[in-house]
């Protein structure tokens, strides 16, 4: 006779114990992948040298965080995210309406989209695992508020 083994209703596999640090690390991935699709976007309107260098420089710091998320989220046994999924397309589509109506309401779109992320980043950090925080802390955080300042500081210089 087989004996029925009572486990408590407290108890959590170890399995589900990074499900919710790969979840919140796909989730970040995806609004970098978004981020990099909208800098495509807004780079293809843009008209002045200085502005594009910015754009290019904060691209290139989207693309990196990409890559870490990936990377992350593989060592923690998860599969990275192939695209940005709807809020990508969403987007995407927002700055593509922004871009036909001019440079200005496009780099807009974009720092708005800068705010956002960096508030995601900021709201979500209880979700994650020790060394993801620490990255996220120690190297996205400050790039992401540096590409938010970078584009402020654009859309407040052509707004003025």
């Amino acid at each position: 006779m087989r004996e029925l083994i009572n486990i408590p209703e407290a108890y959590v596999s170890p399995e589900p114990l990074l499900s919710q640090p790969i979840d919140q690390l796909k989730s970040f991935c995806r609004g970098e992948m978004s981020a990099v699709d909208t800098y495509h976007r807004a780079i293809e309107v843009t008209k002045q040298p200085w502005i594009l260098d910015q754009l290019l420089n904060n691209l290139k710091i989207h693309e990196e965080h990409v890559h870490l998320l990936k990377q992350r989220i593989i060592e923690l046994g998860g599969d990275p995210p192939e695209s940005a999924g709807p809020w990508g397309a969403f987007a995407n589509m927002v700055e593509g309406v922004a871009a036909a109506i001019n440079e200005t309401a496009a780099l807009a779109i974009l720092e708005e989209g800068e705010r956002h992320g960096l508030a995601d980043y900021k709201s979500d950090l209880s979700n994650l695992d020790r060394e993801s925080l620490r990255q996220i802390q120690n190297r996205v955080i400050p790039q992401q508020t540096r590409t938010h300042h970078s584009l402020h500081e654009i859309v407040r210089t052509l707004m003025a």
